[in-house]
Formats: structure tokens, C-alpha cells, sequence
């Protein structure tokens, strides 16, 4: 919207492939092109501009490498993120390194959270890349020498999908809690609600608490005043759940939800 408000040229492609949007892209004669959360660019796109194609990654490269860096870093309890410009090569998210920057990530911060505030961070950062490589001032460093010395296995972050999403409550509270601000509020953390025996619905969860007390009941089941708490007992600890949402309804908290919807004894989630 900015772009036609300011009379700049605005492609927007079907196919990046298509030889007329290649043959526009020439024309335009670009000295950098920078991407942001796009698809994979073919090797015709990004070798256009002299001076590179250069891409906003949402973590420190070559950690975190993939779709979905900012649900991963979070599921993984990560204290520390952050935001890498790189030149764009053939193999996805491995050029070299132009600028870094390191992000807290808050305790009970949540996906959407963090993604809103590396959008600011990212801004900038993208900024002061495009004057550093239009202007020879930045040396760009392969991502083999940025492997940090604790970090035998470089955790990656693949596309999330539906599946990937269902929560295992045989895990600990605390691990639970990670995956649930990790995919809050898309695509959300969900399970299966069961009652007399019987599949009710699907509950997404989208805000919790990890509790560590002990408990004497199953992985799952729910425990409930039907007022003002819903605690689901996990393989380690219980979670406090603080904001939810069942299919064809809308996301509640917690004592919204219990005013509209109680659960039997029989409840519980899997």
C-alpha cells in the first residue's frame, strides 16, 4: 500500500518463475534486493542485483534455520533469539552472515509477541544492512564460523503444520508451557477433548501457566472448579490454562469460557 502510495512499481507474481516478472525484475535494474518473510527465490531472481540479495531472518544463523524460527526457539525454551542478515545463496538460510543482532526472549513471552517485536528490531537491522552492502562497509562471514561452542546439534525450524501443533501431556508442565506460548496465537497449540468416554471437540490452548506441584491423577485429565480455574494434569506438574477456544467458538480466558461451557468429572484431554 505504501509502495502505490509513493508511486513505486509493485510486482506481485503467481509464478516467481514467470519469465515476464524475471524480464520486469531486469528492467528495473536493481543494485540489492532485500526479502523479507517470502518464498524461496529462484537462482535467476537473486542473481540479478551486483550487490546481492540479502534476507531478514528471524534467529542468530545458522541456529534456527527454516520456516518457523520464532515457534521453534520458543517450544525449545530458548531465553536468547535474535535477528541475522545474510546474503542469499542456493541452499536455504546459509549465506554468509552481514549483521546480527541478539533478542531476549521474555519468560512467558508468546510467539505473536515475539514476532511483533523483531518486526520493529528487524526493520532497522534491514536498514542498516542495505547501507552497509550498498556501501562495501560490512564483511560478510560464513555461518560455519558463527556454530556456537555449546551447540553440538544446531537446532533447526521447520514449517509447522496441524499435527505438529497436538500436545503430548505426558510431557512435563514446564515443556507443555514452552509449546503452547510457542504456537500462540497461530497456528495454536490443541488436543482432543474427551468426556463420558467419547470425542467432544477440539480445544486450542493459547495461554498458560506451568505448575510444578504434584498431583495423584492421569496425563490429560482435567481438574476443574467449573468457575474460575481449569488445570490439566501433565506428565510432570499441572498447567493452569488462561485463555482457550473450542471449535465454532471464539478465544476466551478462562472464567469467560467456564460462564458458557463446564466440564464433567469424566473430562480430560489427549
Amino acid at each position: 500500500k505504501a509502495a502505490l502510495e509513493l508511486g513505486l512499481p509493485v510486482l506481485q507474481p503467481a509464478n516467481l518463475n514467470d519469465p515476464e516478472f524475471i524480464s520486469r525484475l531486469k528492467e528495473l535494474n536493481p543494485d540489492i534486493i532485500a526479502v523479507v518473510a517470502f518464498r524461496m527465490l529462484p537462482g535467476e531472481v537473486w542473481s540479478i542485483p551486483p550487490k546481492g540479495c540479502i534476507n531478514l531472518h528471524a534467529s542468530l544463523l545458522p541456529l534456527y534455520r527454516g520456516a518457523a524460527p520464532i515457534n521453534h526457539a520458543i517450544m525449545n525454551g530458548e531465553e536468547v533469539t535474535g535477528l541475522t542478515t545474510f546474503f542469499i545463496e542456493k541452499e536455504i538460510d546459509t549465506g554468509k552472515v552481514l549483521l546480527q543482532r541478539k533478542v531476549a526472549i521474555g519468560p512467558h513471552e508468546t510467539a505473536g509477541e515475539l514476532h511483533d517485536r523483531l518486526m520493529v528490531e528487524g526493520a532497522g537491522l534491514l536498514d542498516e544492512t542495505i547501507d552497509g552492502v550498498l556501501y562495501d562497509k560490512l564483511t560478510p562471514v560464513a555461518q560455519d564460523q558463527l556454530i556456537p561452542d555449546n551447540k553440538n546439534e544446531l537446532p533447526v525450524a521447520p514449517r509447522i503444520y496441524r499435527d505438529d501443533c497436538r500436545i503430548d501431556w505426558e510431557r512435563s508442565c514446564y515443556e507443555i508451557f514452552n509449546f503452547i506460548r510457542g504456537l500462540s496465537p497461530f497456528p495454536a497449540a490443541w488436543s482432543t477433548l474427551f468426556e463420558d468416554g467419547s470425542e467432544k471437540t477440539t480445544l486450542k490452548i493459547f495461554f498458560a501457566s506451568a505448575e510444578g506441584k504434584s498431583h495423584n491423577t492421569f496425563p490429560g485429565n482435567i481438574v476443574t472448579d467449573n468457575e474460575s480455574y481449569i488445570h490439566i494434569a501433565c506428565g510432570e506438574g499441572v498447567i493452569a490454562v488462561k485463555s482457550l477456544q473450542t471449535a465454532g467458538r471464539k478465544r476466551l480466558d478462562t472464567r469467560e469460557f467456564l460462564r458458557g461451557c463446564s466440564f464433567g468429572n469424566s473430562a480430560f484431554l489427549k
